[in-house]
């Protein structure tokens, strides 16, 4: 089913949606499916952190020009409209911090970004944004998280992307900053390390960082690194790091969509297994939520994963010290204090 045919009103407070009802348990949820993973692999990279560069590094350092930082995620926008281009053309030279999942249409584009980001565990899917040397075809079969999703359609096209990626890394990688989470995979760690990207090491938060015995301070206590509060995803993360680390105060945020155009089927959605494990195929409608964007007169529908990262992205944005600017031009990401704004404009100011 096509979320078009399901444009209605959100469920009310009174009686929550199966969706809704999971967005207050997606911290508990997420810890619980990605927090061992994350610190096997904080203590199995040890050895490359210790002789790599702390993020802490990157305050020193003047990126990019004046107060302006350009975010670009890898939400379905970040193609509809033509972030890129519109750089481009803009002659935009300020600072840009890239998702990993971005990075391949950046280069496409001629786009260097000034810092990559990366965060997510998993043991095989986030390599592939960078190119997997070892990808077969019987990967492909076993796992369709690539070809069913527009997070970049070209990925259906795997073997020739993959090996795309991998060619545009060894030309570009030497000129480009990536921020390591400790929680990354020792597959991505080697790939940044094979291309020659220069790499900067963080820790993502986990829980209170001032809880004594907390998993956060633990791993602090371990390998030194800053904490930053990621939000749940790499989008937040590199957010974050714009103003936190690099200074900025005027960031712009691309490509984070947060949720889905009306015309996408379920099944191409991010998390559509998880989804209809949690749920199955009779209950799968409940499980997705349909919000209408006033800025743009528009419905889209988003998940319960989702949800909580604009959650959290909202209270983060309320407590920084810079003024944060929507230029998705799609999507959920909307409300307070956030400024909902054609990325043109914001470039042009």
């Amino acid at each position: 089913m096509d979320a078009s045919q399901a444009e209605r009103e959100p469920a009310t407070a009174d009686s929550p949606s199966l969706g809704q009802q999971l967005v207050a348990q997606m911290g508990e949820i997420t810890r619980a499916r990605i927090q061992d993973l994350a610190l096997a692999n904080a203590r199995a990279n040890l050895p490359a952190i210790r002789e790599g560069q702390s993020l802490k590094a990157l305050r020193d350092m003047e990126i990019g020009e004046g107060d302006k930082a350009v975010v670009i995620a890898a939400g379905p926008s970040l193609h509809r409209k033509q972030v890129a281009e519109q750089l481009l053309a803009a002659d935009y030279d300020g600072a840009i911090i890239a998702t990993e999942s971005s990075m391949l249409y950046c280069l496409r584009h001629g786009i260097i970004p000034d810092l990559v980001v990366t965060v997510d565990p998993h043991p095989s899917r986030i390599v592939r944004w960078f190119g997997d040397p070892e990808l077969t075809e019987a990967d492909l079969q076993e796992d369709d998280y690539f070809q069913r999703q527009d997070l970049d359609s070209s990925f259906a096209k795997a073997l020739r992307t993959n090996a795309e990626i991998i060619e545009l890394l060894e030309h570009y990688g030497p000129q480009m900053r990536i921020a390591v989470s400790s929680s990354s995979a020792s597959s991505v760690v080697q790939r940044a390390h094979q291309s020659g990207m220069q790499v900067y090491w963080w820790n993502p938060m986990y829980d209170d960082p001032n809880r004594q015995d907390g998993i956060t301070r633990t791993l602090q206590a371990e390998n030194g690194l800053p904490c930053i509060n990621a939000g749940g995803n790499v989008g937040s993360a590199a957010w974050m790091m714009a103003n936190a680390v690099l200074g900025k105060k005027r960031i712009a945020v691309t490509g984070m969509d947060l949720g889905y155009y009306a015309d996408t089927p379920y099944r191409n959605t991010q998390y559509y297994y998880e989804a209809l494990a949690l749920a199955g195929e009779e209950r799968l409608e409940e499980m997705y939520m349909h919000i209408y964007n006033p800025h743009l007169e528009q419905w889209f529908y988003t998940d319960p994963a989702y949800l909580w990262y604009r959650d959290c992205f909202l209270q983060m944005a309320e407590h920084a010290r810079c003024a944060t600017y929507n230029c998705t031009e799609g999507g959920i990401l909307f409300g307070d204090p956030i400024h909902f704004t054609p990325l043109a404009d914001f470039l042009a100011a």
